[in-house]
């Protein structure tokens, strides 16, 4: 019983419990993710560490601008970061909390398919 109240009070001290103050700034970071753009943003970040408006926008294959306006909302979220050198600016990933989250979420959706999934195939890659 002593193990499981240490456990339950471990937990609720890092915010994994049904009570926690942090389960609706968690639903604003599921929100924030829940657009295509910025999924394949953070996937881009994942990959290159690094990158300006306009390469990210060639990645995505979206318009600079729109880049722009998913970034400054990703930027206020604190889920990228960025840095400047002269005239250009360059984001990166904050941490590696939303690109496991959405990594998390491709492999949901792998299963979501049936079948095996190809995150636990052995002749392929992450996803």
């Amino acid at each position: 019983m002593l193990t499981y109240l240490r456990m339950s009070a471990d937990k609720q001290g890092c915010g994994y419990s049904v009570e926690s103050s942090y389960v609706e700034l968690a639903v604003e970071v599921f929100a924030m993710l829940a657009d295509a753009t910025r999924v394949r943003i953070v996937l881009a970040l994942q990959d290159a560490g690094e990158l300006s408006v306009n390469h990210l926008a060639d990645i995505v294959d979206k318009s600079p601008a729109a880049v722009s306006q998913h970034l400054a909302k990703l930027r206020l979220a604190r889920i990228v970061s960025t840095r400047q050198e002269g005239q250009r600016v360059f984001y990166r990933l904050e941490n590696e909390h939303a690109s496991r989250l959405v990594a998390d979420a491709i492999h949901q959706a792998e299963h979501s398919l049936g079948g095996v999934p190809r995150h636990h195939r052995t002749d392929c890659g992450e996803a």
